[in-house]
């Protein structure tokens, strides 16, 4: 074994104070010598970092950062350092399996793949092809979703396609939506190199992006640190190293942005000028904020005002501020409001668009910014309008396909939908590629009794038996990173390329080969009969080459892109074309927006009710490429405390593991690390339950109940908190899921479900 350092123990490793440049630091860890290195890149969280991935005898042994590469400089944490072992594992599904007489058994891929044809053949003749759902995920590889969006939007013309994405990262696309006009990020990773300030928003980043944090890190220990505003009702890694850290209660992120906003406005921090040239809705903005004043921010929140004034001063007084947020934000109450009010700090101040100024709406995947712009989620390839003819023209074209095969007669189904669909009955046959829904749904009951329904025909295509596996009727192995190759991007817009770098275990396929298999047996054509997909793509490379025509004159353009040109050195940021043949830094730097009626994503919607604007309304606006400033006023959770359950229930990920553990739970470090789920509690509740650190604790919801052991402190006095990885597929002996806690309720605009509160009681079990 060899390895630079015990990540397990040092997770961000040593501080370079920075300076100006990053000093070389190569991050590695491999079991044995590599024979050769393959390009690649995590994705193991949504930073995307560059790596190697070490092969001898035809087998991963080791992984190391790339130097090079822009994104992280050779560092790496401890779950990319640690979870490519999970290829390796003796437990990978290797054969297809069907079910017969309630029993999955072994099958060839002829018989799995004929069976899911024939099931989707007859559904479409009895029931038409929208009783055929797709559930995806965030981790697969761009060519894969892009062939995905294209068998079920041009294939098969379906609109019920949706990814856990959903559960994630789909109210930083909606954000940026309403605010921009379109997804896309505006800021790079480099502005937390120069800028005076940061904000974090509900984003626990020293765990949730380690490497991200070390980059954080290394500017605190150079000569001109930025100060640090954390909005985070525990006391994380990251709220240790605030300047000022609100710990607000849970669903008050409203109150507190706007409070936020309200003092920046009334001291005159904003820049005019900017704000006239380039935005819409000043006033209205101004005339919600100004009801939330300290005091009643600290009465509704818990937020103390001379801390509010305190952050206020920073965030109104810097020459540059990068913000992010996560699913602090993305999974509470009023999701995607509050998230627009992350961004219209930024428009308030001129902030934007610049080098030193960033906005991360960041994701909680690593390839889910993929999903968004290919169509696997619900949305159309190349951040197109569903409500813009002329879009559905440009991809009909592209297609070759009549513009009315492609699903645009309403809003997309999105994933509860989606679900509830399934619930229903209206969809028959629902599709799962690389996700576990049933440790990551809110609701696990719910859940379970939906795929456990007879008249549901469940595919499941994975590389690893799962909670969901097991109530499929056929399962499909899957390869994963480092087994196939492909592209994919990150939060600030950085495509990688992974190069394959050994052979899939057994009989296991690429989800792109399955994919394309799939429309070759359905025998899906276009309008002059030509196969959909298999004449033209013989390999990932062919379907990215057909991507980049459909990014062509998009935010999103990839059209300087190509495998040659991510190979060898760093990632590059799109656009990437002939006017920027290297990439681009910023959007946005000139004021002028994705908002251009023909140009933008969306028409918009109303951030209360999440009612859809006509293009009629928006016609009324005319943005003509001015951002869009909006306010909300606080709506308070759906859900509170009484006395029957008295605390706040708030979900969340640790620093040593990634979603289900599907992968990380299969590496030995980083299992011991983190073998259990637990319950969090503060100080005072411990002492009023008479519970101490270990103790066995019984948490229960309106919808259900879990045993997990206590860990006292660090959290405030009425909340308690528990990571959600934890399921059943490692025989746990109880029930630990913190989704059986949670609730089915979602943002009206974005559509993504409510995991950060829920109201809860407890109980010791036993000591």
């Amino acid at each position: 074994m060899k390895e630079t350092r015990d990540s397990i123990a040092d997770i961000w490793g040593p501080r370079t104070g920075y300076e100006g440049q990053w000093p070389e630091r190569v991050d590695e860890r491999v079991e044995e010598e590599p024979d050769h290195w393959v390009q690649s890149a995590c994705v193991l969280c949504s930073n995307g970092c560059g790596c190697d991935i070490g092969v001898k005898d035809g087998r991963i042994v080791g992984v190391r950062g790339r130097a090079a590469d822009s994104v992280n400089h050779g560092r790496l944490g401890p779950k990319g350092l640690h979870g490519w072992v999970a290829n390796n594992s003796p437990d990978r599904l290797t054969k297809p399996l069907i079910r017969r007489n309630g029993q999955l058994e072994e099958a060839t891929w002829d018989e799995a793949m004929s069976m899911i044809v024939s099931k989707s053949k007859k559904l479409i003749d009895e029931h038409t092809a929208s009783s055929i759902g797709f559930y995806t995920s965030g981790q697969l590889f761009l060519e894969e979703y892009y062939a995905l969006g294209i068998v079920g939007k041009a294939g098969l013309g379906t609109p019920h396609m949706d990814g856990n994405t959903r559960l994630c990262t789909a109210t930083a696309a909606a954000a940026l939506k309403v605010s921009f006009g379109s997804d896309g990020q505006p800021g790079s990773y480099s502005d937390l190199d120069t800028t005076e300030a940061i904000l974090h928003v509900g984003h626990n980043i020293a765990s949730q992006q380690t490497v991200l944090w070390m980059r954080v890190l290394d500017r605190l220990a150079g000569p001109n640190p930025p100060k640090l505003v954390v909005i985070d009702p525990r006391a994380t890694y990251t709220a240790e190293k605030a300047t000022v850290h609100l710990a607000p209660r849970v669903g008050t992120n409203i109150p507190v942005m706007n409070g936020l906003l309200h003092l920046i406005i009334e001291a005159g921090y904003i820049n005019q000028e900017y704000i006239k040239a380039h935005t819409l809705g000043f006033e209205e903005l101004k005339q919600v904020v100004a009801k939330w004043t300290p005091s009643r921010v600290e009465q509704l929140t818990g937020v103390p005002a001379d801390k509010l004034r305190e952050a206020a001063r920073i965030l109104g007084t810097c020459e540059s501020l990068v913000s992010t947020a996560l699913q602090g934000v993305y999974q509470s109450m009023q999701a995607t409001a509050a998230a627009v009010q992350v961004n219209n700090l930024h428009l308030l101040r001129g902030l934007i668009g610049r080098p030193g100024s960033g906005i991360y709406q960041m994701n909680g995947q690593p390839t889910a910014q993929n999903t968004r712009e290919c169509g696997a989620d619900g949305d159309l390839p190349g951040f197109r309008n569903w409500g813009n003819e002329e879009h559905i023209q440009q991809l009909a074209d592209l297609w070759n396909v009549h513009p009315d095969q492609i699903p645009h007669w309403s809003p997309p189904t999105h994933a509860m939908q989606l679900w509830r669909y399934c619930e229903q009955g209206s969809i028959k046959m629902l599709w799962i590629s690389g996700t576990n829904p049933l440790v990551s749904l809110p609701d696990l009951a719910r859940a379970r009794k939906i795929l456990a329904k007879e008249d549901l025909f469940v595919v499941v295509q994975d590389a690893f038996s799962t909670e969901t596996t097991a109530l499929a009727d056929v399962v499909l192995p899957a390869a994963i990173w480092g087994e196939k190759t492909g592209c994919f991007t990150n939060v600030g817009r950085t495509v990688h390329i992974s190069h394959k770098a050994v052979d899939p275990p057994g009989e296991a396929r690429s989800d792109f080969d399955i994919f394309v298999e799939y429309s070759r047996r359905m025998d899906f054509r276009d309008k002059d009969g030509n196969p959909l997909l298999t004449s033209t793509w013989q390999t990932t490379e062919d379907a990215f080459n057909a991507w980049r025509e459909c990014t062509r004159g998009r935010i999103c353009d990839y059209t300087g892109m190509s495998y040659a040109k991510l190979t060898g050195g760093s990632g590059i940021q799109w656009p990437c074309n002939e006017q920027y043949p290297n990439g681009k830094t910023h959007l946005y730097e000139d004021g002028v927006f994705s908002t251009d009626i023909d140009y933008c994503e969306t028409y918009g919607h109303d951030l209360e009710t999440g009612a859809p604007r006509t293009k009629d309304d928006y016609k009324l606006l005319d943005p003509k490429g001015k951002a869009f400033l909006k306010g909300v006023d606080y709506e308070p959770p759906h859900e509170e405390p009484d006395e029957s359950y008295p605390l706040w229930l708030t979900t969340g990920r640790l620093v040593y593991h990634f979603h289900t553990r599907t992968k990380t739970g299969r590496s030995k470090e980083l299992h011991a690390a983190a073998p259990d789920s637990y319950v969090q509690l503060a100080t005072e509740d411990a002492a009023r339950y008479g519970i101490v650190e270990g103790d066995m604790i019984e948490v229960e919801s309106r919808r259900g109940k879990i045993l997990e052991p206590a860990r006292v402190g660090d959290i405030e006095p009425g909340l308690v908190f528990i990571p959600f990885h934890y399921g059943y597929w490692d025989k746990s002996d109880r029930p630990r899921a913190a989704n059986e806690l949670t609730l089915t309720e979602w943002d009206p605009v974005s559509k993504q479900p409510h995991f950060k509160y829920a109201a809860v009681r407890i109980h010791k079990v036993h000591a």
